[in-house]
């Protein structure tokens, strides 16, 4: 069901042919501040359609307080068919897709307008501002980690959801989002699914938005655990495990295999209270480190020398052992889902 605001909306012209498309699911804690920050862009979407997902807090009420359009799912579906939905239900030439704890810069727009003209039919990627909405370490740190690896290349392998631009008769051709998926990184799958139909993708790094985190230590490591999981899932799946993609970049994957290597050695030695084991943490240091240099400049960047000596603990010390994890349990499932494969056959 698709209701609309009684707000009029704007007329086709070149400086408002985006539709801003925000799939929500219980999120009236950021969902005000996503839609006055998309109200206050300029220029202006053509509209915003806000496509929820049979959320059970008080969305939909502070969704109708906004000149935009709602459209209801009839049952919870996920993020893919609420995107998909939403994407139906507009008007523009082109759609923006957005989360709902994402907040459009007030330049985003122009900036998207910007690359549109610039790419014929591509298929364009923002990313994270890298000073969140909520200013704790862990919040920094994932938006720095974030804007760092989406930003790195200018034709990435994927484009992330929560800063994506695609013609609305590219996006209705390809089908979408795929709604029966693993309950994250469906943009990759899409994204990849668009590149093997020849399509282009690109990074403009001047299309922000500000995401809110609000990640305390626990969250920062169930996220990397969580997201380490799916994505060596579908890694197997696709047979792409070792590829340089985004976030999963060799520098992430070189991080977590230099602490599964370095904290036996390290254990070893104590053990025995020889210094010999340590000769091979040295050099898996200083490889680690050099293959991560760009992130941690951009620590460094972000917040100074302070912030970026934390960080780099955090990023070399522990967050590994999450991502590690996840990428444990990740290969379990893939092993499970390949032997009730076999036993079917």
């Amino acid at each position: 069901m698709t209701k609309s605001s009684p707000h009029g909306q704007n007329s086709l012209t070149k400086e408002n042919r985006i539709s801003l498309v925000i799939p929500n699911y219980n999120g009236s804690a950021t969902l005000a501040r996503c839609l006055e920050a998309a109200l206050s862009s300029r220029p202006a979407p053509r509209e915003i359609v806000v496509a929820d997902d049979c959320s059970t807090d008080d969305s939909v009420k502070v969704i109708q307080g906004y000149p935009c359009k709602l459209v209801r799912l009839a049952v919870h579906s996920g993020a893919s068919a609420a995107r998909n939905a939403g994407a139906r239900s507009c008007t523009g030439e082109f759609l923006f897709f957005i989360d709902a704890d994402c907040l459009l810069q007030e330049h985003t727009l122009a900036a998207a307008h910007a690359a549109l003209d610039a790419s014929g039919d591509a298929v364009i990627g923002g990313t994270y501002t890298t000073t969140p909405f909520d200013r704790d370490f862990f919040s920094i740190f994932q938006s720095v980690f974030i804007h760092y690896s989406e930003s790195r290349m200018r034709c990435p392998d994927y484009i992330a959801a929560h800063a994506m631009i695609i013609r609305s008769d590219v996006f209705r051709a390809s089908g979408g989002f795929t709604e029966k998926f693993l309950p994250i990184i469906e943009d990759v799958e899409f994204s990849h699914r668009l590149r093997t139909a020849g399509y282009k993708l690109i990074m403009e790094p001047k299309i922000l938005v500000q995401h809110i985190f609000n990640f305390t230590l626990l969250k920062s490591l169930k996220n990397a655990f969580r997201k380490s999981r799916y994505w060596t899932l579908y890694s197997l799946q696709n047979r792409d495990v070792l590829s340089d993609s985004g976030t999963a970049s060799f520098g992430l994957k070189m991080n977590v295999l230099a602490f599964f290597l370095g904290v036996p050695l390290i254990a070893l030695s104590l053990w025995s209270g020889s210094a010999v084991a340590l000769a091979g943490v040295f050099p898996l240091f200083a490889i680690n480190v050099f293959l991560n240099r760009g992130l941690l400049r951009a620590f460094y960047d972000a917040r100074g020398i302070s912030f970026a000596l934390l960080a780099a603990l955090y990023y070399l010390g522990l967050y590994p052992l999450a991502v590690g994890g996840g990428a444990a349990r990740g290969i379990m499932s893939f092993l499970r889902l390949r032997a009730g494969k076999r036993q079917s056959q």
